[in-house]
């Protein structure tokens, strides 16, 4: 792995330290949040840090300002009341596609807390869909084929997991229980493009599907393992060869040198390149995961602003809890925000668990003990309740096991919460064995329950934020089909996720990761029902693929 100054790039300059202040201010949010009660905490700690409901996913820039809203003053549970009060004025994307006078809706959801995080927009009414496309949003009634009564409910934009993988037929029905009705895999896919749409296209998917060209998968196909260096004619064709499969319809460019150690800095900065120049996102797993030199986190968040500087590209941090971040998220959060203010566009996404999970062959697990300060109990094998022991490791081993490790403390999970261009993904999706991280299934409602109700780290619309419009954004630099998710607007598209406040919240486990969420009453895929309180429908697949415009 490459020593320090392997990555050639300058550290966030002297003064006050960022890290500390980012710590101080979750402590005065907690504060507020269990001393002056929950509705009033949520305004001032969000003036506090400045993570409205607005999204700010670019740089610090090219934040909108939007006024701050408050919860509904009953820990997020109640919706018998809306935030803004006033003039009932909906969110309008679109206006040509709102419903005219004596026109009639396929279906409408009443008596839901409607709830956008873009706008803050977050009130009771009624919610209009014709086809795929939202078309009324009103506190007067719509004349409808269909009347679906949503009260005491929340009605949020279909939540968008940024960071999942290909579907499998299989995973996906968790995911929509989940409340997820994009499922994207900017994880990076290891297919061809041209196949990897084809094939879901005939098959069909519940959900909205796409994702990234994954860099390794591209260098396997061209003669290059994960620790081959890549030069001159072999790091061309490499970016030739990524370069034809975004034009073949992927979103952005993933890369992964933790795993991959054979790309070099020089080539991290050869993808980013060709990331800005085809409008497109560069999200990237990042060097380290550990701080053991050689090569130690804050060199891998380092080489990440490096590339945005130099490349004028948008980066991605891939689950900044577990990679970058780990152990130093208070660092690694002030040092994007730095390079955010300097005007450089970034971002990152997390999972809200503790423990961390990948393959026990996987470069990760190399000398694990001495990077990460683990001992053989605090690997535990998924599906399974079986902590690892020095005499059971070797069995696990040899069959290259999924195995959770317990290395991400609460802390950096608490810090993530604050930072508003902070976004929520999987890393996961379950597989029929269910060797699988829990994350796969319970990550959403896991965000919603325990983090937003429960404990009260972030406010409702804010966690939607991160879910929803966030993500719409990231993928929207490169998408206009992105453009119209993410937002419970007139002239939006109608994917929408209804949930029960009170309730939400993930069953999934270790030991038992294939476990549907709680709380989760409807999903609208493009207009489509895909689940109701009776269940997910297994026979309905209306999700469509997402591709950039330079493949449309």
């Amino acid at each position: 792995m490459p020593a320090e100054d392997d990555i050639d790039a300058p550290r966030v300059a002297p003064g006050p330290d960022p890290a500390r202040a980012y710590e101080e201010a979750v402590l005065d949010r907690r504060r507020l949040l269990f001393g002056a009660g929950f509705a009033v905490a949520a305004v001032a700690a969000s003036r506090h840090l400045d993570v409205g409901g607005t999204s700010t996913i670019m740089s610090s820039d090219s934040a909108t300002d939007a006024e701050d809203t408050a919860t509904d003053g009953t820990d997020n549970v109640s919706v018998s009341e809306a935030a803004d009060a006033g003039p009932f004025e909906p969110p309008i994307l679109d206006p040509t596609q709102r419903l005219q006078p004596g026109q009639r809706a396929d279906v409408v959801l009443t008596g839901g807390r409607l709830i956008d995080p873009q706008t803050g927009f977050d009130r009771v009414g009624n919610i209009a869909l014709i086809g795929s496309t939202i078309v009324e949003i009103s506190d007067q009634p719509i004349e409808a084929d269909r009347t679906v009564a949503v009260d005491n409910l929340v009605v949020s934009p279909g939540f968008i997991d940024i960071l999942s993988y290909q579907p499998n037929e299989y995973g996906e029905w968790w995911k929509v229980a989940d409340g997820v009705t994009s499922n994207i895999g900017m994880h990076g896919l290891r297919f061809d493009a041209n196949d990897f749409f084809q094939n879901w296209q005939a098959k069909g998917v519940p959900v909205h599907y796409g994702g990234a060209v994954h860099n390794s998968h591209v260098r396997v196909q061209l003669g290059f393992n994960n620790y081959d260096n890549a030069e001159g004619a072999g790091l061309t064709s490499i970016g030739d060869a990524v370069e034809a499969q975004v034009r073949a319809g992927y979103l952005g460019i993933h890369t992964q040198p933790e795993y991959a150690p054979g790309v070099s800095p020089t080539e991290m900065i050869d993808m980013g390149r060709i990331a800005a120049s085809l409008g497109v996102p560069f999200c990237v797993h990042a060097r380290f995961s550990d701080n053991q030199a050689p090569g130690v986190q804050a060199d891998a968040t380092t080489e990440l602003v490096n590339v945005a500087r130099e490349t004028g590209c948008h980066v991605h941090v891939e689950h900044l809890n577990s990679t970058g971040g780990t152990g130093r998220m208070a660092e690694a959060l002030a040092e994007i925000d730095a390079a955010r203010a300097e005007g450089l566009s970034m971002s990152a996404c997390m999972y809200p668990y503790e423990f961390w999970a990948t393959y026990l062959k996987s470069a990760r697990y190399v000398d694990w003990q001495e990077k990460y300060g683990l001992s053989f109990d605090d690997l535990q094998v998924l599906n399974t309740g079986q902590r690892l022991t020095a005499d059971t490791f070797a069995e696990a081993y040899d069959a290259n096991l999924l195995t959770a490790a317990f290395a991400i403390p609460a802390t950096d999970i608490e810090l993530g919460f604050q930072a508003d261009f902070m976004m929520i993904g999987s890393d996961a999706i379950l597989e029929p064995p269910h060797n699988n991280h829990p994350r796969a299934t319970g990550t959403f409602a896991r965000t919603l329950g325990v983090y937003s109700r429960d404990r009260g780290l972030v406010d409702l619309v804010d966690a939607l934020a991160m879910m929803t419009i966030r993500p719409a954004e990231l993928l929207g630099i490169g998408s206009s089909m992105m453009r119209r998710k993410g937002r419970l607007q007139i002239g939006a598209d109608a994917d929408l996720t209804v949930f029960d406040p009170a309730t939400i919240g993930d069953r999934s486990t270790i030991e038992d990761p294939a476990q549907e969420s709680v709380g989760v009453q409807h999903v609208f895929v493009n207009g489509v029902e895909v689940r109701s309180p009776a269940g997910t429908d297994r026979t309905l697949f209306p999700g469509t693929a997402i591709v950039p415009d330079l493949a449309t």
